[in-house]
């Protein structure tokens, strides 16, 4: 399970002193699962996200963010719960890495790896932006890429988006609450000079335990399990598993980025949580 929110200025001419997008996530997983925190890589340092290190899929990635010859792209992998697929051999780990890395558009990406299918069941948002164009550029596009069933849509940017572990046209009931608090942040909290207010009141929303039920969508999914998983940051102690990494990704009017994850140091997540900021100027 994994969580993802995200709003773009996409009015043509970026809108000096505010933010051209903002974006919250979860990453939800087992917590002794190994990972390396956020920061550039090391065979691709135009790139800046966190690996997996799981044995076996190592490298891969579930959100990061790249940007080379005036194209940013960001990436987010969220598996699509209580779906199953025979025969698969390829892990999904790759999936946002090699987006992030090949040198093409988000659409000509997805058509190729829905040819190419061969992994379990996962929706895949990918974001780019066109900054060729200085103050006077910023095109967005915004892909949400899915192989159950196999179907790339093209997201409206007029509102903010929230994305889930259910099909696009069936939302879980915290993803349509999350993505109207996320906008209420955003409407609040869009001018630079709060960028720190931004930030934490972002970071709560990640945090938040309130579980968004009756959810029929989540119910029918998952029928055992659909109360521990219907609430935006998800604790599930005595499985191991929860939401352990908070991402928040910032860009501003002149392509300043910030790139700010909360992640746990230990399996208790209650226990010390690390906080990793990175800054950069596509």
């Amino acid at each position: 399970m994994c969580i993802l929110f995200i709003y773009v200025n996409n009015n043509g001419v970026p809108v000096q002193g505010e933010y051209k997008l903002i974006l919250a996530s979860n990453r939800d997983e087992y917590y002794t699962r190994p990972a390396k925190a956020a920061a550039p890589w090391d065979e691709s340092p135009f790139v800046i996200g966190g690996r997996d290190m799981e044995p076996g899929r190592e490298g891969g990635t579930w959100l990061a963010i790249s940007g080379r010859e005036g194209i940013v792209k960001i990436g987010a992998l969220l598996n699509v719960t209580g779906e199953s697929k025979p025969n698969v051999t390829l892990g999904r780990g790759p999936i946002v890495a090699n987006y992030l890395v090949e040198p093409l558009s988000n659409e000509e990406y997805s058509k190729q790896l829905l040819a190419n299918d061969n992994y379990g069941p996962f929706n895949l948002v990918s974001v780019q932006i066109d900054t060729k164009g200085g103050n006077n550029g910023g095109n967005v596009s915004i892909l949400h890429t899915s192989n159950t069933p196999c179907k790339i849509d093209q997201c409206e940017l007029d509102n903010p988006l929230g994305f889930g572990n259910s099909t696009l046209d069936v939302p879980l009931q915290k993803v349509k609450h999350g993505r109207k608090q996320f906008g209420d942040i955003v409407d609040k909290r869009l001018k630079l000079e709060s960028k720190e207010q931004l930030i934490n009141e972002l970071l709560e929303l990640l945090s938040s335990d309130e579980k968004h039920l009756p959810d029929p969508e989540l119910s029918r999914r998952v029928p055992k399990y659909f109360e521990k998983l219907s609430s935006i940051n998800v604790r599930f102690p005595e499985s191991g598993y929860g939401s352990r990494t908070r991402t928040v990704i910032l860009i501003d009017h002149e392509n300043r980025m910030d790139f700010i994850e909360e992640t746990m140091v230990t399996a208790d997540p209650n226990g010390e949580w690390k906080r990793t900021t990175w800054e950069r100027q596509f």
